[in-house]
């Protein structure tokens, strides 16, 4: 019986509502892109109208192609550094930790207080997940994650940036690369024309954070300051994918194509 609800009146953190609904309607697929089934029993204990949530076909699949592959180059990752640690930057109601797991990563979870305790409601912590209830532009919780004994450290902002300014991001940027050298960064990024768009079809829907940061290339972030390099870059078009099914013709529109992408950093 649904018994929790989150009480915030940020705009930004119920979007971790609707990331969580994505991930249980994808479970109840008959032949899900991603296996959450924990998803599931988290919209079951959570006292709220998911039904305000009615994504089209489009927008589900892509939301799930993201999480997809930010769980891939975590893994990814893990496999080059089994004993390191992962930092997820707005970790809402994820469950990454328990998808991506090797049994040696030190994992800390990065949100609002208010969400974090939320999250420690339903979610239960283990000797090896730290929940940090923080604001990401609070410097405070950079030197929690330095208590950590020094070893390679990834940071994952899965739909986070483009919420923010381009100052705040670069200084993000620059801040992780001086207390984090060599560190790597994977994060999402809109185009300047998907950002409009985005935020036109926001005014029809109940969800009122608008975004606001936007990149024409992944490389663009390599001239905020020295080290920061393009690893390597994703977008929902590049490979087959029979659940896009005719919107895989978006590829050849370049406005679309490379629109929105995933791109991976190494920072200092």
């Amino acid at each position: 019986m649904a018994s929790h609800r989150l009480v915030s009146h940020d705009k930004i953190a119920e979007t971790l509502l609707l990331a969580l609904n994505v991930r249980a309607v994808e479970a109840r697929h008959s032949n899900p892109l991603l296996r959450d089934e924990r998803a599931i029993q988290l919209v079951d204990q959570i006292d709220y109208d998911f039904s305000r949530f009615k994504l089209n076909s489009l927008d589900q699949v892509a939301a799930i192609l993201r999480v997809r592959e930010f769980d891939r180059l975590t893994q990814q990752f893990l496999s080059h550094w089994p004993k390191s640690t992962i930092v997820h930057i707005g970790c809402g109601l994820d469950t990454r930790f328990e998808r991506v797991d090797n049994g040696l990563v030190e994992w800390y979870d990065l949100d609002l207080p208010e969400v974090i305790s939320f999250r420690q409601e339903l979610i239960p912590i283990t000797e090896r997940t730290h929940p940090v209830g923080c604001s990401v532009f609070d410097p405070a919780w950079l030197e929690v994650v330095r208590s950590q004994p020094k070893q390679p450290c990834l940071f994952l902002a899965e739909g986070v940036f483009p919420y923010f300014t381009q100052d705040q991001v670069r200084k993000l940027f620059l801040q992780l690369a001086d207390k984090f050298p060599g560190c790597e960064l994977v994060c999402d990024g809109m185009s300047p024309f998907m950002v409009r768009l985005h935020n036109l079809e926001l005014l029809a829907s109940s969800v009122g954070a608008r975004l606001h940061w936007a990149l024409k290339n992944g490389r663009e972030p390599e001239a905020w300051g020295n080290g920061i390099h393009l690893i390597s870059e994703w977008y929902y078009f590049d490979r087959p994918e029979p659940r896009l099914g005719a919107f895989m013709m978006m590829r050849y529109l370049p406005f679309f194509a490379k629109g929105v992408g995933i791109y991976h950093y190494q920072l200092g």
